[in-house]
């Protein structure tokens, strides 16, 4: 990790630090409170959407964890939140092996909050952008901590709608060297659950905030969370509302639906 001094650009929002300041967190500025109060405004769900969010996120690694995953490489890792993925795989296999990516410089900051592993285990942090997946896979950060002849599972939670570009290939480029047997986990915002563009209660009125602020921000519908998928099993239950992924015997009505608006998924390759 760098020495030197860090430029956190603190005049201009950041989608890590609001999804911090939505989860109670305190490494956020002005900016992006201001815009996170407005968020809040437009759509008041946005703290269940983010807490529902990071629920997935330990759901998915245990379920990992459960596969025999030993290595996971977790890109837009965002502001270190207990518990972290690492404390999560490391908890039902000591050995497991993490690789955080993320490219906020806030993230940088706080990166040894993350490197703090297991004897048996190991982490590591890259400070890389999600549309460069080479230069990831080169770091070697990545390529002394994980073994990429084994099996690898890649974590993108909330992330793939920030992203510019083909994020299609993106993914390609980030399974395509990875071995039989690795997987894909990924959480993706969508207005599926909408009613209409004008719908007060939409995710379209949250993503606008974002918007307005020069934050790209992309949503995507089942069958476009499904595309990621191509080429890969993808697990049982599918493409589902991420509280509602192999949650079996939790109940939650309708409307939680449209207050989490996130797909979910697993898929692995073979």
């Amino acid at each position: 990790m760098a020495d030197g001094p860090i430029d956190l650009r603190t005049d201009v929002a950041h989608p890590a630090r609001m999804y911090d300041y939505f989860l109670g967190g305190k490494d956020f500025y002005d900016a992006d409170r201001v815009a996170a109060e407005q968020a809040l405004q437009n759509f008041p769900a946005v703290r269940v959407t983010a807490r529902t969010n990071r629920d997935f996120m330990r759901h998915a690694t245990r379920f990992l964890v459960g596969q025999g995953v030993r290595q996971f490489l977790d890109i837009g890792t965002g502001i270190p939140t207990e518990p972290n993925l690492h404390q999560v795989a490391q908890e039902g296999a000591p050995d497991a092996r993490v690789v955080y990516v993320d490219n906020d410089p806030i993230v940088l900051a706080h990166a040894r909050a993350l490197l703090v592993s297991t004897d048996e285990g190991r982490t590591a942090y890259v400070q890389a952008d999600a549309s460069d997946p080479a230069a990831i896979l080169a770091s070697p950060e990545l390529t002394e901590t994980l073994d990429l002849t084994q099996p690898v599972a890649v974590s993108l939670m909330a992330l793939l709608h920030f992203v510019p570009g083909d994020v299609y290939e993106v993914v390609r480029a980030l399974m395509e060297p990875l071995p039989v047997g690795s997987y894909l986990a990924m959480s993706h915002v969508t207005t599926d659950f909408d009613d209409g563009p004008e719908d007060p209660d939409g995710m379209m009125r949250l993503l606008q905030v974002y918007i307005d602020r020069g934050i790209p921000v992309r949503p995507r519908s089942r069958a476009e969370v499904a595309r990621f998928f191509d080429g890969l099993e993808l697990l049982e239950p599918g493409v589902e509302v991420i509280h509602r992924w192999r949650n079996e015997g939790i109940e939650h009505p309708p409307s939680h639906d449209k207050q989490v608006s996130l797909w979910g998924a697993i898929g692995r390759k073979v």
